[in-house]
């Protein structure tokens, strides 16, 4: 790899062109997945292959005053659920995507403390400190299994997407000490079949997020508006489901231990979340987590996404060395049903 990067640099050097730094850089994950709500799909086995492939290329160069300018493309290639359905009559269709496909760019442009991403944004919520789990995952398990720790419930906040377009849009992202404040803003095209020429019928999103660290503790928050989103009925009123998102969280490393609180609000649920690490020996890592939602009854049914009741998963991780990580995970869902699902296997990055 680094003979790659070597040759790669150096092409780019003799070409005329100034040095820039070109990086490549990704993960390969795979392993077994017991998914009890599979049994209710029809063609999908409770068991099957999880495994996900990524190539991340980043690539920047410098000006004359100090001003760094770059861009960020990935490739992914992955497979969940069998990834043998594909008839898009059936109700599994989707669930897998076995086809390597690559993610539209994002730019920057950072000094000093300042950068600006545009177009394939991160995200101000989805950027926010204590959101995910400290797993390589950043769920539960090889995939994530649902991401059920997360507070937030029923509602969609920007984030890099890997596959396909996603949504472009423009962010600032300003660092200083303790503090980072993060500010993002989104939109996406309307229905081109029904919209007017011209009109800006997509949805338009604009977040905020807020974090500050002292010591061993940070405290974050975060906010996101929107704009023609997809509505759903509450009290019998039309609201945007994005709309008002609120999300706090707060955490500390106490060495060995570590804790977690994540508290969310959407226009579907409130929600919170405590999640728990310990580390155990010199190479285990052990994480644990619970989350509460509590919907809104005033939903119309057809329109509640989110299961009321509590979720609890188990995380565990044993570091083999070189980049590699043995996962195990455990995920009992809210719903009704109490859906279990089990996933254990490899990660390996690079």
């Amino acid at each position: 790899m680094k003979k790659v990067l070597f040759a790669t640099t150096a092409l780019i050097a003799t070409a005329g062109m100034a040095a820039a730094e070109v990086k490549i850089s990704g993960y390969g994950r795979f392993g077994l997945d017991w998914n009890e709500a599979n049994d209710t799909r029809p063609g999908v086995s409770e068991t099957n292959i999880t495994s996900r492939f990524r190539l991340t290329f980043d690539v920047s160069t410098e000006t004359d005053g100090g001003v760094t300018v770059g861009g960020r493309i990935r490739a992914q290639a992955e497979n969940r659920d069998g990834g043998e359905n594909i008839d898009p009559t059936s109700a599994s269709f989707g669930e897998a995507n076995t086809q390597a496909t690559f993610s539209s760019p994002q730019f920057h442009v950072a000094y000093g403390g300042l950068r600006v991403n545009v177009g394939n944004i991160w995200g101000a919520i989805d950027s926010a400190p204590g959101l995910y789990l400290n797993t390589t995952s950043v769920g539960t398990g090889i995939d994530g299994m649902g991401f059920n720790s997360l507070a937030i419930k029923g509602a969609g906040f920007d984030t890099f997407t890997s596959a396909g377009d996603g949504r472009g849009g423009i962010e600032a992202i300003y660092s200083a000490g303790g503090f980072t404040g993060h500010l993002s803003y989104s939109q996406q095209n309307g229905d081109l079949t029904t919209g007017t020429p011209g009109s800006a019928d997509g949805e338009e999103r604009t977040a905020i997020m807020l974090n500050y660290s002292f010591g061993d503790y940070f405290v974050t928050g975060a906010y996101q508006s929107s704009d023609n989103g997809p509505l759903i009925t509450k009290g019998g009123v039309a609201v945007n489901a994005n709309d008002d998102i609120m999300f706090f969280a707060a955490g500390a490393d106490f060495g060995q231990f570590g804790a977690t609180l994540q508290y969310a609000e959407t226009e579907r649920a409130d929600s919170v979340t405590l999640a728990g690490e310990a580390e155990i020996g010199a190479a285990s890592t052990l994480i644990g987590w619970v989350n509460s939602a509590d919907i809104d009854d005033t939903v119309l049914a057809a329109d509640q996404t989110v299961n009321d009741g509590t979720s609890f998963g188990i995380n565990y991780e044993y570091d083999l060395g070189g980049g590699v990580t043995f996962v195990a995970g455990y995920v009992q869902t809210a719903a009704d049903t109490n859906e279990n699902s089990v996933q254990a296997g490899l990660h390996f990055s690079f």
